[in-house]
């Protein structure tokens, strides 16, 4: 945004922002004009208006009058993927080089002016820098988040310790602020607007609805009340829901047409993506968090663009993504909330209809709630039963089946009218929290006696947190890392510029790293680099869907190995209660941890998690997709990227260079382009954002990854992966396999005849040292090839079986893997 001169008075930057709106077609609505004018005033404001009213452009205005002042603005939100959207839409705005964004595990401009980053993030530096914070303005999207149990304190902690700043809260259910307001107000010094109350631009109808969803879509689609959102709350059901409907004609022929265009040269390259590339041609979406990040911008694109007809999702849409809809689809009025089954809140419900009708489209949004399985039942049975007494009696009533959470119509209004609940304060102290304000330096008693007496919470909550800090004091003070003496109370240590920001465990895994030596084979499992790795691992989130899926497969294994070994069903059953998923290195760890939080007791605030997913990988010697596909991982694609790509940071930063061997290099290259060819990074598309295609209707095709040649060292690695597989496979035996790999290899001649002379094949870290790999490079430019040869590590060291084979270089960089034929398995 241009015009708006540094230091401009009040009426000037409303008068440029409101020139500005109007370019773009925007009619201010009165809650907007009265927000936008409170906030370049000076105000605070607490904007708690329907959605469809436009907070965003007034989050805009904000940060206007911010830069305008020459000041710096902070945008905060609950998730990554509405902070990513955010920065993106503000990018447009104001140009790549005025904003920033900041995740904890990667960082994009972060000395912008205007920043875009998570709630924690925010309340992170504010713990550490207080009222000297440069935080001139703060925008706080999702605001109703202040009440979630977990994470709540994120959102408290920055209007408890930045009175500087001047606020924007915007959530579309907040219920009774007041309070809130009134705080605000005494901390900051500023007046706070309540901006609440007002009418949707676009009126909502509600319905009750007991006929079968696909009769109720049917409707809506020829009445024209699309785009349709169907909202499920499990990403299976939602997926379910779009296959399902993929038999029934959509989208016409030229709306089919209009989608492909818009496709263009769209990399649908995993097992989902081939599934949605059917499904968005057919003018269905899917949307949920377990998608690739690429797969989800590409269906908010198309809906923007409004090529979808119908998007098969879950209750993530409620929280802000833009995906312009006409129609909400509730499928049910309860879900579970990772504990238990319940109904849902006012406050969750209103928060996915509020997507409904699109502001200067559409004179009206529906909202439609699916009556239970049983009730649509039922109600099908009446009909079909017409007026006849007899029939009718003769029908059968189903009822809730024992123990569900049931709801009907009665539910359904009252929720309609309900009003979103109170939000609770939920601030939580941890030592993190209390190092970093420790940090600060200055009057630290009074930091803290303000943090723990001074916030939004009930006075025995205080006091709890009171008796909590106390007890954590203690603690520090016992372990040394904390002084209280007559100059004050201090840190011993310095204080790592992103401690408690980025990865809360990494000095530990420093320390634990230390204990691992390349040259001693007797510390660890005697694979250094993936020992490494394994650390790193450990003092990651766990990715729960990854896990289940690896301890599924591990027992299923572990039954089969019973039954043929005869042991008895009880017996089965009971051993089958120690088998989980792997987690290499956890007694190590364990004992390592308990040595660590002696001297450094904060680390008790968080949870180490021995596990193997990058390690897993690796050592089977497979692709992304290949890993997705062994563990029936095709819905949460998303999450196996997302934890990838925070074990590839992580790694990166925590790892020092002392430590870093040239095998841990490249498993640390080969994890980068495995991540980068599957999703290109975000630093891929800030970049390409510097330079925007011209054409805003061009194919939604995002930056493609650079060719997976152009890092020869994990290119090299993807090779080599490439044989160690055979070798592992051939270990086994399995010539099915193998076979499937390499049709024209012999392989099962080879194999009988290598077994005649061995009696296994090893597969352990000697194995597949680099060391029994030669690459030959001297065809690469006349035939597109590199001819490789794997040694087979057999028992008596002979090494005198190879595997031989060939990589073809453009299949390569087409698949963004190493494609390689084995031409020959023989004894030299």
């Amino acid at each position: 945004m241009a015009g708006i001169p540094t230091d401009a008075s009040a009426d000037a930057v409303y008068d440029a922002f409101a020139s500005w709106a109007e370019g773009r077609g925007f009619t201010l609505y009165p809650a907007q004009d009265e927000a936008v004018m409170e906030l370049v005033s000076g105000a605070n404001v607490v904007l708690s208006t329907p959605t469809g009213t436009g907070k965003s452009l007034v989050a805009v205005a904000a940060h206007a009058a911010c830069l305008a002042a020459g000041g710096r603005s902070y945008y905060t939100a609950p998730i990554k993927a509405l902070v990513s959207e955010k920065f993106f839409a503000l990018v447009d705005i104001f140009g790549a080089e005025n904003v920033g964004m900041v995740t904890g595990d990667s960082s994009v401009n972060p000395d912008a002016p205007i920043v875009c980053c998570t709630a924690e993030i925010l309340a992170n530096l504010a713990l550490r820098l207080g009222p000297d914070a440069p935080v001139d303005q703060v925008v706080m999207d999702e605001f109703h988040y202040y009440g979630d149990p977990e994470r709540g304190g994120a959102w408290q902690v920055p209007l408890l310790t930045l009175p500087r700043a001047q606020f924007l809260l915007m959530s579309a259910t907040l219920g009774d602020v007041t309070a809130i307001a009134d705080d605000l107000s005494r901390r900051t010094g500023r007046p706070t607007a309540l901006v609440t109350g007002v009418e949707r631009p676009v009126p909502l109808h509600f319905s009750y609805e007991r006929r079968p969803v696909h009769e109720v879509l049917a409707a809506l689609l020829e009445n024209r009340e699309s785009p349709v959102y169907i909202v499920h709350f499990s990403q299976a059901a939602a997926l379910e829901r779009a296959q399902a409907l993929s038999s029934v004609k959509i989208a016409t022929r030229e709306q089919r047409d209009a989608i492909a265009e818009a496709i263009g040269g769209f990399r649908f390259t995993t097992g989902f993506g081939k599934t949605l590339s059917r499904l968005v041609r057919s003018g269905i979406g899917v949307h949920h968090a377990g998608m690739l990040p690429r797969y989800r911008r590409l269906v908010e694109t198309l809906a923007q663009r409004g090529l979808l007809r119908v998007i098969c999702g879950t209750d993530t849409l409620g929280v802000g993504i833009n995906v312009p809809i006409r129609t909400v689809l509730l499928t049910a009025l309860s879900k579970f909330d990772g504990t238990k089954m319940r109904q849902l809140t006012a406050r969750e419900f209103h928060q996915v209809a509020g997507r409904a009708g699109r502001a200067g489209y559409d004179p009206y949004g529906n909202v439609v709630v699916m009556a239970p399985e049983w009730e649509i039942e039922n109600a099908v049975a009446l009909a079909k039963a017409g007026d006849d007494p007899a029939k009718r009696k003769k029908i059968v009533r189903k009822k809730a089946p024992t123990g569900v959470v049931n709801w009907g119509e009665g539910s359904f209004e009252r929720l309609i009218t309900a009003v979103p609940e109170p939000l609770e304060p939920r601030l939580q102290l941890t030592a993190a929290m209390l190092i970093n304000v420790i940090g600060r330096g200055g009057d630290v008693f009074g930091n803290v006696r303000s943090l723990v007496f001074d916030n939004h919470e009930s006075r025995p909550r205080r006091y709890a947190l009171a008796r909590r800090a106390i007890a954590i004091f203690r603690t520090l003070v016992t372990a040394g890392i904390v002084v209280s003496d007559a100059d004050g109370i201090r840190l011993t240590v310095d204080l790592q510029p992103n401690f408690a920001l980025n990865q809360p465990l990494s000095p530990f895994a420093l320390a634990a790293i230390g204990l691992l030596s390349p040259d001693d084979a007797e510390t660890g499992t005697g694979h250094y680099a993936l020992d490494v790795v394994s650390v790193i691992e450990a003092t990651l989130d766990d990715p729960r869907a990854i896990l289940n899926q690896q301890e599924y497969l591990a027992r299923g294994e572990a039954v089969g190995a019973m039954k043929r070994e005869g042991i008895e069903y009880d017996e089965r059953m009971a051993l089958l209660e120690d088998i989980t998923y792997p987690k290499p290195l956890a007694d190590l760890l364990a004992q390592a941890f308990e040595v660590f939080a002696s001297s450094q007791p904060w680390v008790r605030d968080f949870e180490l998690s021995p596990k193997s997913v990058v390690r897993d990988m690796f050592e089977r010697a497979m692709t992304f997709g290949e890993y997705v596909s062994q563990y029936q991982l095709g819905r949460s694609e998303g999450l196996v990227l997302r934890y990838l790509s925070d074990a590839y940071r992580a790694i990166r930063q925590t790892v020092p260079a002392e430590a870093r061997t040239d095998e841990l290099m490249d498993v640390i290259e080969w994890l980068g382009e495995l991540v980068r060819q599957v999703d290109s990074s975000l630093v891929d598309e800030w970049e390409a954002l510097v330079h925007p295609a011209d054409d805003p209707t061009a194919p939604v095709v995002p930056p493609a990854p650079p060719s997976v040649l152009t890092n020869r060292r994990a290119f090299t690695v993807l090779v080599r992966n490439e044989l160690f597989r055979r070798v592992q496979l051939a270990a086994r035996q399995d010539d099915d396999a193998l076979v499937a790999l390499d049709p024209d290899a012999d392989w099962s001649d080879a194999l009988d005849a290598y077994f005649e002379e061995h009696d296994e094949i090893l597969t352990g870290g000697p194995a597949r040292s680099p060391r029994l790999v030669e690459i030959d490079e001297s065809d690469a430019a006349s035939a597109g090839v590199w001819r490789v040869e794997q040694v087979i590590d057999d028992p008596d060291g002979n090494h005198d079986w190879r595997i031989r084979a060939e990589v073809d270089l453009d299949a390569s960089v087409e698949s963004g893997t190493a494609v390689t034929r084995v031409t020959q398995v023989l004894r030299l």
